[in-house]
């Protein structure tokens, strides 16, 4: 059941406010968007948008983590990226949606309804400045995401993956760098199987493995925390800055 109500929270006072598409935005131009925007909250599990559904809104991740998968004709299934914190949902000027979207933990969405959103984009610069280093940042993830499945080793996968996590983590939360970072993994052993590439056995042997090198700490099932941010970039074969060590 898919919670649907009006804006509640400030964009000045939301959590994402130094993150999202908003983030660039003067005092006036927030106002506007207050009038257009309302907050969505989809349980874990319950579809958000499906391949070729058209969208009446566009929306920035607020808390939460949802999924993207793409579905063959055959039906077998990939998750082909992860929508964290601050990530951006849908395109203006687009209604499609490329893909299926799923709610991986609770999703709490900050929606604008799209036609008066791309109507503001006309006279708000800042929100077609933001929305093109969105769009950036999603390109040179994708690209970092293709060294990850095409070259790493199953270690490097594991490692690549959790620090793409905390990285994100820890600049929302604005953690200092000599502080250890503090997540709740969004998948399951399975579903990490499945977007890395690798087998169950292999992502359990993994994690098990930085687990008990002191890279990770695990705390039940699912939060994790990184003592040691440069360990673990180092695990996945990258050096501080995300590029790849020589």
């Amino acid at each position: 059941m898919v919670a649907y109500k009006k804006s509640s929270v400030a964009c000045s006072e939301c959590q994402i406010r130094n993150r999202a598409v908003c983030s660039q935005c003067d005092d006036d131009e927030l106002s506007k968007l207050e009038k257009i925007k309302f907050y969505r909250t989809y349980p874990a599990g319950q579809t958000i948008a499906l391949t070729g559904q058209d969208m009446d809104f566009v929306a920035s991740v607020v808390t939460g983590v949802a999924s993207l998968t793409q579905t063959m004709e055959d039906g077998r299934t990939q998750i082909v990226g992860l929508m964290l914190p601050s990530d951006f949902l849908g395109r203006p000027g687009r209604q499609g949606v490329m893909y299926d979207v799923a709610a991986t933990t609770e999703v709490t969405l900050c929606c604008f309804h799209r036609k008066p959103f791309e109507e503001l984009m006309v006279t708000t610069p800042h929100l077609i400045q933001r929305l093109l280093e969105i769009t950036l940042d999603e390109l040179d993830a994708a690209r970092e995401w293709m060294l990850v499945l095409g070259r790493k080793t199953a270690r490097e996968k594991i490692a690549s993956l959790l620090s793409i996590i905390a990285r994100r983590y820890a600049k929302l939360h604005k953690t200092p760098p000599n502080k250890a970072v503090d997540f709740d993994l969004p998948l399951t052993r399975d579903a990490m199987s499945d977007y890395l590439g690798l087998t169950l056995e292999t992502v359990s042997r993994q994690m098990s493995a930085l687990k008990k090198d002191g890279i990770i700490e695990l705390e039940g099932k699912r939060h994790i925390r990184v003592p040691d941010m440069e360990r673990l970039i180092a695990e996945a074969g990258d050096d501080a800055d995300g590029g790849v060590l020589s």
